[in-house]
């Protein structure tokens, strides 16, 4: 799919990834551009800059995100893609508070189930459309220093997976986004001063988003900024073990690297 002359909606679209995604769309010829976030003034500042429409939404409400998709076809026209691009990463494990994994589990999975079912009826009757899914590497591989987030982004992949199996004869695409470290606020944190495994070989969010460009021309369902994660998916499905022994070891260096030992 050719972005040029298509409308599209972006959640998260303020900052990060999604930011970069609609300014990228932008250039590529959009049509109408969403800039969906719950920093409501900093998707105002964006949407001025492409021309599009900013609308304020905690994609954790489903509610929320039916409006989203309604005041987007009111607006213009149609909808035909949907970037669910939005998400959290909460540290933890097996520990971590109940509060934290449902957060976790509305953010970075039921709002990819929100968005789909509030977008596919239109998307179908037309017979055509896009769906996007950011998830993440962890969402593949694992996280060593959350379960919260490898066990939400592995389901959002899932989900991924059964709306391409589901809808893929019917014209829906979709394309699911599993980057390892961008350089994002997630990352860097607030002032850019996090330490994290994942700085190194990380990549800018400009660079993510000409990715997803790439892919959805070739409607290509991973999306790959660090090609990687395409050998680690290999290396774990060869020999699962060893794999485990792997993620211990990087999860001892992710921790030295924290604590400031490495």
């Amino acid at each position: 799919m050719e972005m040029n002359g298509k409308v599209i909606v972006v959640t998260g679209g303020a900052s990060g990834i999604g930011a970069a995604l609609v300014r990228r769309f932008a250039r590529a010829g959009a049509a109408g551009l969403v800039v969906a976030d719950l920093n409501f003034e900093a998707a105002q500042a964006l949407a001025h800059e492409v021309q599009g429409l900013a609308l304020r939404i905690d994609v954790s409400n489903e509610a929320d995100v039916g409006a989203l998709i309604e005041e987007a076809t009111r607006h213009f026209g149609r909808v035909d893609v949907l970037c669910s691009n939005a998400g959290i990463a909460l540290g933890g494990g097996v520990d971590a508070p109940n509060a934290d994994w449902q957060r976790s589990w509305e953010v970075n999975l039921m709002a990819h189930v929100y968005g789909a079912r509030a977008v596919l009826p239109q998307m179908l009757e037309r017979g055509e459309g896009y769906l996007l899914q950011t998830a993440s590497a962890a969402g593949l591989l694992s996280h060593p220093e959350s379960a919260l987030y490898a066990v939400t982004k592995h389901a959002a992949v899932s989900f991924a997976e059964w709306l391409s199996i589901q809808y893929g004869d019917r014209g829906i695409r979709v394309s699911c986004l599993c980057p390892q470290g961008v350089r994002t606020p997630m990352l860097m944190g607030p002032e850019g001063g996090r330490k994290s495994f994942l700085l190194e070989g990380s990549v800018s969010a400009e660079q993510v988003a000409d990715d997803v460009i790439a892919a959805m021309r070739e409607e290509r369902f991973l999306v790959l900024p660090h090609p990687e994660v395409h050998d680690y998916m290999q290396r774990k499905a060869a020999d699962v073990g060893r794999w485990l022994g792997g993620m211990r070891r990087l999860r001892a260096k992710a921790s030295a690297l924290r604590e400031g030992k490495a």
